[in-house]
Order: C-alpha cells, then structure tokens, then sequence
C-alpha cells in the first residue's frame, strides 16, 4: 500500500471536458484547469475527498475524433444522451490517447500543475487515467518506436480490415483489443509480449506518474501474460516475454515516486493477480453485480473475504462505463447498495453527478451532457452518508463483517440483510458505527451478534440512527448473545452510531 494515503479512501471522479464547459458555462468565460473558481475546489473538498480522478484530461487526435462522430452504433448512444446532438458535441474518446500531454483546451500542462497544487492546499490528491494496452492510431510511438507495436500482415488486414489498419507510414498495425468483444478502431495495439513495447510504455507511464499522485490503469488485467497469450497466441512466437509488465512498472515507478498509487480497472475476477503484482486498489465489479442482483448472501461472503484482497478493492455504484446508480438501483428504496459501497471497507468512489441524482449515462466521446434536476432526496441521503464518513475510524479503522442470523424458526427473512461494523484499531478497539441494510423489496427481521464489533456483555449501548435520528437503547449482554434485533422494511437501512452509556 502506497504509504501517505488514508488505508480506506474516498475518491471522486469528474468527466473533466464536460466539467470545465460547465463551469465556463456558468462563469461566461472560457476556463481552463488552472482557473477552476476556488469555491469549485472547496465544494468536493467539503465532501471529504481525498483524491479527485480527473477523466479525460489527455490529448485526443483528430483520427480518433473523426471515427467518434462516424461511428453509427456510436451515434445511436449519443442520441440516448442528447436528443439534440449536433457534430460539435462528439470530441473523440478520451481512452485513444495521441499524447500524454493536457490537452490545451483544457490548459496544458502547466494548468493541470496549477490545480494539483491546488488539491493539495485542500489536502486532495490527483488520480489521473493510464491506458497501457493501447494508444491511439496517431500516437508519435508508431513513428518513434514502431516495434513497439502489435504488427499484421497483408492477408490479416484483407481478411479483418475491422482488426487492422495501415499507418500513413505503410505499417499494417493491430488495433487494440481484448478476448471477448471486437477491435477499438480509434486505437493501435500495444506488443508487451516484447521488449521495445514495454520498454516504451514504461516511459509513457514515468511521464504520467510525474504528474500526478496515482493513476487508474485502464483495463489493467489486459496484460496479464495469459491474457495476452489467449488474445495473441497466433502472433507471439517461441520466444515472446512471460512476466507481467506490472511487476517491472510497479516498482520503477515507486522508486522515482515512492507514495505513487496504483488503481485496476480489472474484471473477469483477476483482482487479485493484480493486487499481487503491486497495485494498491483493484475493481470489485463483483460486489457491484451482487448488489444488482439483490445477493445479500453473495454480498455477505463477499464482505468476509480475507483483508488482504477485501481491503484494497475499489467499491462503486457507479463510473463513466456503468450506467448511473440513481435509475440502476433505484431512489429513493435503494439506497441500501450505496450504504455498502460508501461504508464497507476498501477504496470507496463516487462519480461526479451521483450525489445530485443524475440519471443519464454519457458516452466518453461526448463533451456535452443534458441537463438535469437535482434529486433533493438523493442528495439529502448522501449528505448524511459522507458526514457518517468523516469519523476517522471509516478511514483508519477495523473493518468487522457480521453474522445475521435468523431472529425466529422457520423464519427465512434474515438471508435478506447485510450487516457490518467498523471499530477503533487494535484488538480492544471500542464499537463505532453498525450499518445492517434490507437488500431485497420485502420485511426482514434477523438477530445480529455483536460482540465481534467490540460490544461488552456488561455495559449499556445507544445506537443512534445517520438515516432517520431514531435512538435505541440496548444492553450489551443481548447484543451480545442473542445478538440484536432487528426489524426493517423493505431495502430499508440502518447507519447506527454507538454510544456507551
């Protein structure tokens, strides 16, 4: 773990280019990162952050640019977002990269320097986007290191045009890709299985890490050996390179910026390779899939991982590639999965517009969004959860899964809820803060032993309610033994404070 950072961050993410038109919008005048209006930055400092992911912030070219606004499936999802699109509101994905270099629309790099000085006055730091597997078709690497690079032939291009493209340079090049899903045509394929390929994405990776605090890796697991060997077999050779580029870039980059951080964007349940090659926090798409699905049993066992893998995973709702947590998981009755995400332990990450209830998700390739009312009762709740969040034991603290047990025979209601608590470190810490949330649309009623959460047999408790202000006075003793009960509504939660009496 990258020493310096809170051992449970909150990290908030911003589509930076619909951010700094929005705010050029409202000050009627153009801004750029380094004229970002202080009252911006201590509004997400005010929330808690400590760190802020700027999406977005590279060089696009205009390759990538011009297939952005031809692309007809592409277009189709624009129109989901803005039913008044016009050609000037597609401005290339942010993920084919030509430079990593702040584009100067947004400033450049002296502006992108200015604002993270700036966070740093708040006490926030800057998480910026690594995209290892791939860069844009216009990127100067194909002309600098042409190596460097995933080649085709002249039958593969005939073959799958879709998968290869040819260079103004004459070089048949691959576009980048995983196992499972078609060729990103605005991006070249990068070659880890060889040297030159790795050798010149370290320095594409130093060149990130010198300006910021940490990156989040796109697609992280993409580089995995077998990975490439299941993408590539037919391309690699006898005598193709076998370790992970993580574990050579990981280190060479903590020995220039030993604090750095490491985030994966990972999937297929490949966080824990990459947890063990050096990264900090990892993805937990899995938690997110059980809570969309209702899984208290899932999301329980899940919880109750080992505290080496459970403790650096990336909690979420929602980010720029899911569609929002508000029309997802439902206001105002499910706000349960975001007590789980926000409160449970690990790297907790927000996405700018979630606190205000937004309900449109918006393609990466767009520089324009609708508008939309804020949800009051949206943000209401989350105003309570982050404040709930301030308590520095959800930064520093234990986290403890907890058992629900049934509160009656044959009752079966129990296997609805999840129930957790954080207390003090160390092996007498006192009982902080008990969350028990009804993941399901019907009652549940269950006991909950509380006991591994610090509670005593021989003292009095008051649990006070985050969510509603309602008291409970309970002796330590059923809390204890029998375990406390609990009665809740449908996907009704409870955020309960302790107190000693």
């Amino acid at each position: 773990m990258a020493s310096g950072w809170p051992r449970h961050p909150l990290l908030y993410e911003i589509n930076t280019r619909i951010w700094v038109r929005e705010l050029s919008a409202d000050a009627g005048r153009r801004l750029t990162l380094d004229t970002i209006p202080v009252e911006e930055i201590e509004r997400i400092a005010a929330l808690g952050c400590d760190a802020i992911w700027l999406m977005g912030v590279w060089t696009t070219g205009l390759t990538a640019i011009r297939l952005a606004r031809t692309d007809p499936g592409l277009r189709v999802d624009y129109r989901r977002a803005l039913a008044d699109l016009s050609d000037g509101d597609v401005i290339g994905s942010p993920y084919a990269v030509s430079r990593y270099q702040v584009s100067a629309e947004l400033g450049g790099p002296a502006a992108l320097s200015s604002l993270r000085a700036m966070l740093a006055g708040y006490g926030m730091r800057l998480v910026l986007d690594f995209v290892p597997n791939h860069t844009a078709t216009d990127h100067a690497m194909l002309t600098e290191t042409p190596l460097a690079y995933m080649r085709g032939t002249e039958d593969e291009i005939a073959r799958h045009p879709e998968a290869f493209y040819r260079t103004r340079g004459g070089l048949i090049v691959a576009h980048g890709r995983d196992p499972y899903f078609p060729a990103w045509q605005d991006t070249a394929q990068v070659d880890y299985a060889h040297r030159p390929g790795r050798a010149a994405m370290l320095a594409q990776l130093q060149t990130v890490a010198a300006q910021c605090d940490g990156v989040r890796c796109d697609m992280a697991m993409l580089l995995l050996p077998d990975v490439i060997a299941r993408t590539w077999a037919d391309k690699l050779g006898e005598n193709w390179v076998r370790e992970s580029f993580w574990t050579e870039a990981v280190p060479a980059v903590r020995e220039r910026h030993p604090d750095f951080l490491f985030i994966a964007e990972a999937y297929w349940e490949r966080e824990w390779d990459l947890l063990q090659q050096g990264f900090d926090f990892a993805y937990d798409k899995i938690l997110y899939d059980r809570l969309l699905r209702g899984d208290a049993a899932g999301v329980r066992a899940h919880l109750a991982a080992p505290p080496g893998c459970r403790d650096h995973l990336v909690r979420f709702l929602e980010n720029h590639d899911e569609p929002r947590a508000a029309g997802t998981f439902g206001v105002p009755d499910g706000f349960g999965p975001a007590l789980v995400t926000l409160l449970g332990p690990g790297m907790r990450l927000l996405h700018e517009g979630q606190l205000e209830g937004r309900r449109t998700r918006v393609p990466v390739q767009l520089g324009r969004r609708p508008d939309e009312p804020v949800d009051a009762a949206v943000r209401a709740f989350y105003a309570r959860v982050l404040a709930t969040l301030r308590d520095p034991t959800l930064r520093h603290g234990t986290f403890v899964p907890l058992e629900v047990r049934p509160a009656g025979e044959g009752d079966r209601t129990w296997d609805s809820l999840v129930a957790f608590a954080w207390r003090e470190e160390g092996a007498e810490g006192r009982p902080c803060l008990v969350v028990i949330v009804n993941l399901r649309p019907e009652p549940a009623w269950a006991r909950v032993p509380l006991g591994p959460a610090g509670f005593e047999p021989g003292r009095a408790y008051r649990l006070v309610d985050r969510l509603d202000g309602a008291v409970y006075a309970r002796a330590g003793g059923e809390a204890c033994e029998q375990g406390l009960f609990v009665g809740l509504r449908a996907r009704q939660s409870h955020v309960l404070t302790v107190e000693t009496e």
